[in-house]
């Protein structure tokens, strides 16, 4: 049984996006001044900063989750792992782990920097962007980094900012009814 999150190769096979972001970075002649990282788990943040704290050293990278399942940013501001008081009612199901995972949490604590808390509505907004604008089908917990940019709970404004998108593992009636409402 492998654990979905808290595990090394887990964290070291999801750093390669850090390494892809940098190297990305690199070839347009960027520097990214923050990443936003869609944060469940925490095996994605965790492989992102180590990624990056050996490519881009001193880049802030960021854990954005759903409102009432902000484990991660309570826990960076708290300095201690802390649970969620529920574990459903959020449209981004696939970021609701019970607390963050020792190991991930211990990186996450090292190298990133305060976390970002975004709405369902500002997800399911993100979602309908990421359809109309992007071409891309976006699962809801896998647009909250471009939703915490759309709705200003992070101001990119006049900065270089990375926003993962991850998971297209939404159901069509989910979806149709996501893009379809305003």
């Amino acid at each position: 049984m492998v654990p979905p999150f808290d595990d090394e190769d887990v964290i070291a096979g999801q750093g390669t996006a850090g390494l892809e972001i940098a190297e990305q970075a690199k070839a347009i002649g960027a520097a990214p001044d923050a990443v936003l990282v869609c944060t469940g788990g925490c095996g994605l943040l965790s492989g992102i900063a180590l990624g990056l704290s050996e490519t881009l050293p001193g880049t802030p990278v960021h854990s954005v989750e759903p409102a009432g399942f902000d484990d991660y940013a309570r826990s960076l501001a708290a300095g201690e792992r802390l649970a969620n008081a529920r574990m459903g009612g959020s449209i981004c199901d696939a970021l609701l782990p019970e607390m963050p995972g020792e190991k991930t949490f211990a990186i996450a604590r090292r190298l990133c920097g305060e976390g970002v808390v975004v709405s369902d509505e500002d997800a399911a907004d993100a979602v309908r962007f990421a359809f109309f604008e992007l071409k891309l089908v976006v699962e809801p917990g896998g647009a909250v980094a471009l939703a915490a940019l759309l709705s200003g709970a992070f101001d990119g404004r006049g900065r270089t900012v990375v926003a993962t998108l991850s998971g297209g593992n939404v159901d069509a009636a989910t979806f149709a009814q996501l893009i379809g409402s305003s």
